[in-house]
């Protein structure tokens, strides 16, 4: 019998070992890291980067921004003026400037406080310039109707100035007329109402005003045209003083002519007519003082 062929032997599987986690597998990933950061950079380093568009601004808006700012400054800046003279003395205003270096004009001035003012002229002014001074508000609203009413019916334009809008005129604006300085006319009354009170303006406005070609203030005055004080005039000599408040550089206090004298009798029947010194009183019910006794 043949013998039958042997099977053959199967072979013997190779063993495969697993290779453990080790750092050798970390170097690909490491590279792959590296090749991904290196993609993030830009291909082409000569380019340009084009400039980020921003939005653009208008000029007026910022036109207005600097409108807002220099209404602030303005507004800040007035405001510690007046009140600085509320504690300070002006010591010279811009018209007695413009008049020196225009006209080379004199500016004779003596400071002279309220107190030490007769009364007598505290009413007679009140008499003839602003009869409603201790009750306005800055603004005398019966004259400035009574002026308009006047207007349209074709008469001369009346005044309606109170001594608060002449305070603020002479103490911080320049002698003109226009739009502009009428504005800022009633800006700086408005101020001087609140910041200063009623005594402080009138101090102030008989300081500064003019009575005479280079005389400014009460004292100033009373001794060019009279000879003495202005604590020591009497009730004529006041409102001769009075009677050339509205044009000053054409009459005179120390010669008077027939207008002011006319002038004058009109102002002592309307300091009768407000009650005499008692008038003064008045002024205390806003919360100032004024010497108004009767010595």
């Amino acid at each position: 019998m043949a013998e039958s062929p042997k099977a053959p032997k199967p072979r013997p599987k190779k063993k495969t070992t697993r290779r453990k986690p080790s750092a050798v597998k970390a170097k690909p990933r490491a590279k792959a890291k590296a090749t991904r950061k290196t993609r993030t950079k830009p291909r082409n380093t000569d380019r340009t980067k084009r400039p980020e568009i921003r939005p653009h601004k208008s000029p007026w808006r910022r036109m207005l921004r600097w409108a807002v700012v220099l209404a602030l400054l303005f507004l800040g800046t007035s405001a510690g003026w007046v009140l600085l003279y509320r504690y300070v003395n002006p010591p010279v205003t811009i018209l007695m400037l413009t008049r020196h270096f225009r006209e080379d004009a004199a500016m004779a001035r003596e400071w002279q406080d309220l107190d030490d003012i007769s009364p007598d002229l505290l009413l007679a002014v009140i008499a003839a310039e602003d009869q409603r001074f201790p009750n306005h508000h800055g603004f005398d609203t019966v004259e400035l109707r009574k002026a308009i009413e006047a207007g349209r019916k074709g008469a001369s334009l009346r005044g309606a100035s109170t001594i608060s809008q002449q305070t603020a005129k002479n103490a911080f604006l320049w002698p003109s007329r226009s739009w502009v300085r009428k504005g800022l006319e009633v800006y700086f009354t408005g101020l001087i109402e609140v910041l200063w009170g009623k005594k402080r303006i009138l101090e102030v406005y008989l300081n500064i005003v003019e009575f005479g070609d280079g005389i400014y203030g009460a004292e100033t005055a009373a001794r060019r045209c009279f000879g003495r004080s202005a604590a020591e005039l009497t009730p004529e000599e006041a409102a001769t003083l009075a009677a050339v408040l509205p044009n000053p550089r054409l009459y005179s206090a120390a010669r008077p002519s027939a207008r002011v004298l006319r002038k004058r009798d009109w102002i002592l029947q309307q300091m009768k007519n407000l009650g005499g010194r008692d008038y003064l009183e008045k002024l205390s019910e806003v919360g100032e003082t004024v010497r108004g006794d009767a010595g």
